[in-house]
């Protein structure tokens, strides 16, 4: 039986059931009784998206002169576009920080892992009543129950209980695109008949909406686009099926930059048939869909931007390195859709965002580290304060506002104040170019630097102290 005959069979035994169970309410129930029941459960869906690797000046929204994005385009004249949205410069402190809510100077343990005694945004949608799901790029554990351990119903993930990576003939294929290695919640499987990875993916995504069309969900797609290597899509002049990936970590073919044009044209795509899909199911009304990028745009990446050109800077302190594209759309929620805000936007935000949107509790003791973007998008900024952010990154750290950012070591020492025009527009100031007001924001930015320094490791598990311990003195020798 093909699935459009599963799905009407579905629909009539839902309509049986739905039939039978609504005459007996009309029976014994007053109508202002049924009309609550036929609108039991209004509370928003959710899905965010975050791309791996795609820094702010990739989206032709955000002026791009050779990136296009036409369906990211279209969310963000339908819904709001911030400008000063900022992650970590890597992807597993991101991941961390994303999930959890928390600056990684809390809770950051090593690559690749997140501290198995932290409560995600998924913890808290799942007890509050959510379905729950995470399709893409994990990373962050390779224990079985890694993503239901920390919130998610259903997964299907790339370099979960494995590295994502095969062996032939000698050679080590990454095996994320073309022809991938995947697991679904912790069932390895391999494809070898030209299937696409983020496709893969973008379809669980896709069915597990369908599924949960009914009730209120949460869809965490971290995807696996645009991170090198560079390879062809299946839009690609030279894309091959029969490959098994690419045998470099940047990638075998010659034009990176053409590869990463199609990349992000893909990852736009697939964006595209998520919407496509909450269009079908009748729920894009209801569903608040948040887009970004884990950090900058990796480096040999060079982007024409606004006149100019934006050198990638992934693992970088700079804004090439941080700055990240942020899109809000929901069409029952947004009030005066189509704005561009220069709200400052950080990782940390999500987690008290997504518990004001979907009426969750935040987790108990929660630092406070985020602070919601719901009066942004309800056009109230003046009801939010964030007047700074702060992101700690191997042996960095670095506070800033709208117009400046100060870059210290984690020990307060080297601190050093950049002032901004605009987007990748820094000027680097030494102490004595500092004017009175200048000087007193340095002042502000040190008071804080110093004050979370003190938080360090201060949520996480006692294994999560041992194991942080170790890589420390690992990253030492």
């Amino acid at each position: 039986m093909n699935r459009t005959m599963l799905l009407n069979r579905g629909m009539l035994l839902a309509f049986r059931a739905t039939a039978g169970i609504t005459l007996l309410l009309i029976l014994v129930m007053p109508a202002a009784a049924v009309d609550s029941v036929a609108g039991a459960d209004s509370r928003p869906n959710v899905v965010l998206i975050m791309a791996d690797d795609m820094g702010y000046e990739a989206l032709s929204v955000n002026g791009s002169e050779s990136c296009k994005s036409p369906n990211l385009d279209r969310l963000a004249v339908q819904g709001v576009r911030f400008t000063n949205c900022f992650s970590n410069p890597l992807c597993t402190p991101s991941r961390a920080k994303i999930m959890t809510g928390q600056y990684n100077v809390r809770n950051y343990i090593k690559f690749g892992m997140l501290d198995r005694g932290q409560t995600t945004f998924a913890h808290q949608l799942k007890a509050a009543g959510y379905a729950t799901c995470i399709a893409g790029k994990w990373q962050l554990g390779k224990q079985k129950d890694s993503p239901q351990h920390f919130g998610f119903e259903q997964s299907c993930l790339w370099q979960h209980t494995r590295s994502g990576r095969s062996k032939q003939d000698g050679k080590t294929f990454d095996r994320r695109f073309v022809n991938p290695q995947l697991e679904f919640n912790a069932t390895e499987k391999e494809y070898v008949d030209g299937e696409y990875g983020p496709q893969v993916c973008t379809d669980f995504v896709c069915d597990f909406i369908h599924d949960n069309r009914e009730k209120p969900f949460l869809v965490y797609y971290p995807m696996i686009l645009t991170h090198c290597p560079f390879d062809p899509t299946p839009d690609s002049s030279d894309w091959d099926p029969k490959r098994l990936g690419s045998t470099t970590y940047k990638g075998d073919r010659n034009d990176p930059q053409r590869h990463f044009r199609d990349m992000v044209a893909y990852a736009d795509k697939l964006v595209g048939q998520v919407v496509t899909q909450l269009d079908n199911s009748g729920i894009r009304d209801n569903t608040l869909l948040l887009f970004t990028g884990d950090n900058g745009t990796d480096k040999p990446i060079v982007t024409p931007w606004n006149g100019t050109k934006v050198v990638g800077g992934k693992g970088s302190m700079t804004d090439t390195g941080t700055r990240v594209p942020m899109i809000a759309s929901w069409p029952a929620g947004i009030k005066q859709p189509g704005r561009v805000v220069d709200d400052l936007v950080e990782f940390c935000d999500v987690m008290p965002t997504l518990c004001e949107v979907t009426g969750a509790e935040l987790p108990a003791n929660y630092p406070g580290d985020g602070s919601s973007i719901v009066p942004v998008l309800q056009d109230n900024s003046r009801a939010r304060r964030k007047d700074w952010l702060y992101i700690w990154y191997r042996g960095q750290v670095m506070v800033r506002n709208k117009q400046y950012s100060l870059l210290a070591k984690t020990d307060g020492s080297a601190a050093r104040l950049t002032r901004y025009q605009g987007p990748f527009d820094g000027e680097k100031l030494s102490d004595s170019a500092l004017s009175e007001p200048e000087r007193a924001i340095k002042e502000q930015f040190d008071a804080t630097l110093a004050r979370l320094a003190k938080t360090r490791l201060s949520t996480v598990s006692r294994e999560g102290r041992t194991q942080a311990l170790r890589a420390s003195k690992k990253g030492r020798k």
